[in-house]
């Protein structure tokens, strides 16, 4: 079983969660956008009645439409039943690493929200501890980002401006702002650095995810691993 039918096992299992008359929050990446896929078939189908679904980034409103699940911004819900979102690093404890997409800032004032946080991810995204394979994403106001590069030295960090790909210049976030990609040595407290990130003036949010994810299913050889909190 290669990648990407791991990571089409995870997303069919996740479709299990889903219920009629709910508010779906809807991530951004290539797991999730299987996710999307079956879950605008199952309504389609008439297998699910009442799903809205609430995307974190343009990528994934645009998914959703084509997929045919109906989507609710943030402002028209009461609250969120579960999110479903991909990672791209998970520890022993289920902190994450997340943001590839660009989309960290509104994946968390969603996934924080949701009553449930489902991630899915396969079996090369399980780490000992975060900052072991993947930088960490920090949005950042786009004319703080160097002051903002120099400061995380402070960090023992090294940050780069991601640069974009099929454009030129740096990768604009859907809120117009700029992303660092910040490599630690190790994270020893993820929401200690969490906060710390923070509360450095001009950073808008940063992809670590501590203490809020509910469940993470792992795409296996073997099949599909439940971790839970």
């Amino acid at each position: 079983m290669n990648t990407e039918e791991m990571k089409k096992l995870v997303a069919k299992e996740a479709l299990k969660y889903i219920e009629d008359d709910m508010i779906v929050g809807l991530g951004t990446g290539s797991t999730t956008a299987y996710f999307i896929k079956m879950l605008g078939k199952m309504i389609m189908n008439e297998e699910l009645f009442d799903v809205y679904g609430l995307p974190t980034s343009y990528q994934a409103r645009i998914l959703a439409l084509e997929s045919g699940v109906p989507v609710v911004s943030l402002d028209e819900v009461d609250a969120i039943d579960i999110a479903v979102d991909g990672a791209d690093e998970v520890d022993p404890h289920l902190n994450l690493i997340k943001g590839r997409g660009a989309a960290l800032t509104m994946e968390k004032i969603i996934e924080y929200r949701a009553g449930t946080f489902l991630v899915l991810v396969d079996g090369s995204k399980l780490v000992e501890y975060l900052g072991q394979k993947m930088p960490v994403p920090i949005e950042v106001i786009p004319a703080a980002w160097r002051v903002i590069k120099e400061e995380l030295e402070v960090f023992n960090a090294t940050a780069e401006l991601r640069m974009g790909v099929k454009k030129d210049g740096p990768v604009v976030t859907d809120n117009g702002n700029f992303i660092l990609d910040a490599k630690f040595e190790r994270i020893e407290d993820p929401l200690d650095l969490e906060i710390e990130l923070n509360n450095i003036p001009g950073v808008v949010e940063n992809g670590i995810f501590a203490d809020i994810a509910d469940i993470v299913l792992v795409g296996t050889k073997e099949g599909v691993k439940k971790l839970e909190r």
